[in-house]
């Protein structure tokens, strides 16, 4: 089982090797001489960034390749989990402004049946890495390792019930969960940034519901603030680590519905540069260059 005191050493190799190794969207070969301790962060790492280039199948081979390191780790497991959903949103097209800015589609969920949607591969590693958390959880309620993978494998199912399987109840309830971890998270580890994904996510997303929605929400204690979780949004972006990208682009979307086009240029030039085998990123800015905002918004 993985302390959170290691997870915190693991994060500081993996920045270490950020700066001697360049990353690529292809698969990166562990030298046969490479410590143990070194190579399994860098699988982690090197298979975020293949995902957020859009190599799905080369993010998870490293993701596997973790999970038979680390057998008893569920950040490998809630990772291979993130590379099915995110695969997904990238064919519905979900982290595109076209998308983003329709609130039919932002509120209401993609395109087809929910049935026509499923994503079964998701929601089986998604359930294996809950419960490798929560059993983490049960010897120490306090592994702040533990609480991240539960955080993120919440989150992702709340995306995942409202937006893939339309069920925004249960969206909600999971995001409620979510928010709670996130939060737990926080005040056992303040710099597990990651989790104010969960939470600018949340607030985010309640706070652009129809006022009518939100009165029904309040009465059953759930609270939506677009502000509060345009900052929490911030904090994930600038200081996360997995899910940087993530809030990143995100963000940048939140930015174009607040109709704040600097600040979401910003971040999708930041995007394109470290992810240039990502259209979506270059795309994306190009729509909001100042030749091009007067004619696509």
């Amino acid at each position: 089982m993985i302390s959170a005191l290691r997870t915190r050493a693991y994060l500081l190799v993996v920045l270490v090797s950020l700066l001697v190794a360049p990353l690529c969207s292809q698969a990166k070969p562990m030298p046969a001489s490479a410590e143990p301790d070194l190579v399994g962060p860098v699988l982690l790492e090197n298979g975020f960034h293949d995902l957020y280039g859009l190599d799905f199948e080369g993010a998870r081979s490293q993701f596997l390749a973790y999970q038979r390191m680390e057998p008893t780790d569920p950040l490998g497991k809630v990772a291979e989990a993130a590379s099915y959903l995110y695969e997904e949103f990238n064919q519905k097209g979900v982290l595109s402004s076209a998308f983003f800015l329709d609130d039919s589609k932002f509120l209401g969920g993609i395109d087809g049946k929910a049935s026509e949607n499923r994503n079964d591969a998701f929601m089986n590693a998604n359930r294996q890495a809950r419960e490798m958390a929560k059993g983490i959880l049960q010897s120490n309620p306090r592994d702040a390792h533990g609480l991240l993978v539960l955080t993120m494998a919440d989150g992702m199912e709340s995306d995942y019930d409202a937006l893939i399987e339309k069920k925004q109840l249960a969206g909600l309830s999971m995001m409620r969960q979510a928010e709670t971890e996130a939060n737990t998270l926080l005040a056992i580890d303040p710099t597990a940034q990651d989790a104010y994904l969960a939470l600018g996510a949340s607030n985010y997303v309640i706070g652009c519901m129809p006022t009518y929605k939100r009165f029904f929400l309040r009465i059953g204690g759930v609270h939506g603030d677009k502000q509060r979780g345009i900052q929490e949004m911030q904090m994930a972006a600038e200081n996360g680590h997995y899910l940087k990208p993530f809030a990143k682009i995100l963000l940048a979307l939140g930015y174009e519905r607040e109709h704040q086009f600097d600040r979401a240029r910003v971040l999708l030039a930041d995007l394109t540069a470290q992810f240039p085998e990502n259209p979506l990123f270059a795309h994306e800015l190009a729509l909001i260059e100042p030749n091009n905002s007067s004619s696509n918004r």
